[in-house]
């Protein structure tokens, strides 16, 4: 672009367009041609200084004083060309308004990016960022940012004036996350300047993660897979920008976006991280910042869902649907913390009653998690029986209080792999106890013909253990209401009719009483089941011994399965009947001593 200009004006102000005029001879007819081509800012900052020569007043912004400032300082317009020349004018107005605004100081580290070399030398990028820096890490509530950015006046009684008349509205209280929004107009450079920035001055790591996370989404489409329809908006404008930036770009905002992440525990939320690694491996990003987005996500396993583990698998050289390696390294991390930092056993099974509580410990969700997992990745036909087993072996036997979602997820991996072997199905069953399955699992089990038969006669022997527990138990309580009734009549009366406080503690008893006629209609229903059970195990035991091998047969599978007594818990009928024989077997016997004692008293005689 040219300009025809006067050479009067530019002499009196800038120093390098003196010399440059006074280069060409006074004998030419013709003006001067001056080329600048690497003027900061361009054709527009010229025109700008050249106003200002010509002493047109030019109105300075945050978006433009950075790239007049550059100029000035190029043209050498310094105090020697005239008072108040236009390098003490910008310098001026970038302290005394543009630092001291908000926004302005944004429009400005923004406004650097055009001129950044020149910017970085006269430390206008350096003051930006400390004046951002420490705005965001003060309280706004403390100097009214952001709200006096928006013009918005307060009446000594606090509320918001218009037009100096009281509104009687009160002003908004500014959140800690006021400013997130507005970083994210940076460049990924000025932006990772501002959070370093930020993070020497002390800031909160959720609020760096915070800002952090709308960045990325603003930027890195992969991560907002899963929104609302309230973020639809955001969703588009994301896609937008992203579509601009080739693969490459991204990869490197998600490796820096990474690397700015703080390492403590839940500042980022486990949705997000998990967005970023899946993003990752769409990128193809480098292999420290996938190990450490994994470590992350270990890090706080506990507050995954089941949506965020099941990643797709992105490896073509994997046949499994989804990406179990990448989980399998994500828990054998939390595994290692948890063993790290010393976390004890949550709870002991011990004569098959569960101890303690621990459906509030990180390593007892992540189990119930990882059991949701294996049953939703157990249908895959390509998932190999090592990584099921692997995977279903890392938690050790306290992390499941119960371990019915492992048998869940066991007999969906059984119905779809059918060629699985006889010892391959033991081996896999073997994952499970058979002691911690609940009385519908068990029921369950003991009818699933997929399992083996080792399987079901244990889960039969523990299902009629505990509802014998349960009905002793039951019993138990049954005899205790029983004794403490007469308590209930024997509680003294005041002359008023009121019930001392002792009283009152009696009146649980009645609540007692209902619960103890229910508890029996469950027992009924228990017994009802253990004779069930028990008519299964005697046609099990005469199959067994159709088989050829009879009693030693019987007694040689009690041993195998471990049980101390051979057939008592499933033949209490025979029992019953062997006692019966025994009793009529007593009075022949006497009979036949009665009549043996006349026949020698006969011969006597």
């Amino acid at each position: 672009m040219s300009f025809h200009l006067h050479k009067f004006p530019l002499l009196s102000r800038s120093g390098r367009l003196e010399r440059l005029i006074e280069e060409f001879s006074d004998d030419e007819e013709e003006g001067c041609v001056i080329q600048l081509h690497d003027i900061p800012g361009g054709p527009n900052a010229f025109e700008l200084a050249a106003k200002f020569c010509y002493g047109v007043k030019v109105e300075l912004t945050g978006t433009n004083v950075v790239i007049l400032r550059c100029a000035a300082e190029y043209l050498e317009m310094t105090e020697e060309y005239g008072e108040g020349n236009l390098i003490s004018q910008t310098e001026i107005f970038l302290n005394q308004v543009v630092l001291r605004s908000w926004k302005d100081s944004i429009k400005a580290l923004q406004s650097c990016e055009v001129v950044l070399p020149r910017a970085e030398a006269l430390q206008i990028v350096k003051r930006c960022v400390d004046s951002l820096a420490v705005k965001a890490c003060t309280d706004p509530k403390l100097f009214g940012w952001p709200m006096m950015e928006h013009g918005s006046m307060q009446s000594p009684g606090g509320s918001v004036l218009w037009n100096g008349i009281s509104t009687g509205a009160r002003p908004k209280n500014a959140s800690s996350d006021w400013w997130y929004e507005d970083v994210t107009v940076l460049s990924l450079q000025l932006y990772k300047r501002l959070i370093s920035a930020m993070e020497t001055r002390g800031i909160k790591p959720e609020y760096i993660a915070g800002s952090l996370t709308l960045y990325a989404k603003r930027y890195l489409p992969g991560i907002n897979r899963r929104q609302g329809t309230q973020e639809n908006s955001s969703r588009f404008l994301s896609l937008s920008l992203a579509s601009a930036s080739s693969e490459d770009d991204q990869r490197l905002l998600l490796e820096a976006i990474e690397s700015l992440l703080p390492m403590q525990k839940g500042v980022a939320s486990t949705r997000f991280l998990f967005g970023l690694l899946r993003t990752a491996m769409i990128l193809n990003a480098s292999p420290d910042c996938k190990g450490n987005l994994e470590k992350r996500i270990g890090m706080q396993l506990d507050q995954a869902t089941l949506e965020d583990l099941l990643m797709p698998n992105y490896s073509y050289a994997v046949e499994t649907l989804y990406d179990v390696d990448c989980i399998q390294r994500i828990l054998d991390h939390f595994l290692f913390l948890d063993q790290t930092t010393g976390g004890a056993s949550p709870c002991s099974v011990d004569d098959g009653q569960l101890i303690g509580s621990p459906s509030l410990t990180p390593i007892t969700m992540v189990a119930k998690l990882m059991d949701s997992y294996l049953a939703e990745v157990a249908p895959d036909v390509n998932l190999k029986l090592p990584k099921f087993q692997s995977l279903a072996a890392a938690l050790p036997d306290y992390a499941r209080p119960l371990d019915d979602g492992l048998y869940r997820a066991i007999d969906i991996y059984l119905k779809a792999h059918p060629w699985l072997t006889d010892s391959e199905k033991e081996q896999l069953c073997r994952l499970m106890d058979c002691q911690k399955l609940s009385l519908e699992a068990c029921t369950h089990a003991a009818q699933n013909e997929r399992l083996p038969l080792r399987v079901v006669v244990q889960v039969l022997f523990f299902e009629q253990l505990q509802l014998r527990t349960s009905i002793a138990g039951c019993f138990l309580v049954s005899d205790n209401l029983d004794t403490s009734r007469p308590m209930r009549h024997s509680i003294p009366v005041s002359n008023e009719g009121a019930m001392p406080p002792s009283a009152l503690r009696g009146e649980g008893w009645v609540n007692a009483v209902r619960e103890n006629q229910v508890l029996k209609v469950g027992m009924d229903n228990m017994r009802l089941r253990v004779s069930e059970l028990e008519k299964e195990c005697t046609n099990m035991r005469q199959e067994i011994e159709k088989l050829g091998k009879g009693k030693s047969g019987w007694s040689s599978v009690s041993k195998k399965f471990g049980f101390r007594f051979k057939s008592q818990f499933c033949s209490t009928q025979e029992g019953a009947i062997n006692s019966q024989n025994h009793g009529t077997k007593e009075p022949d016997q006497l009979k036949l001593r009665q009549s043996r004692h006349k026949e020698n008293s006969s011969s006597s005689d």
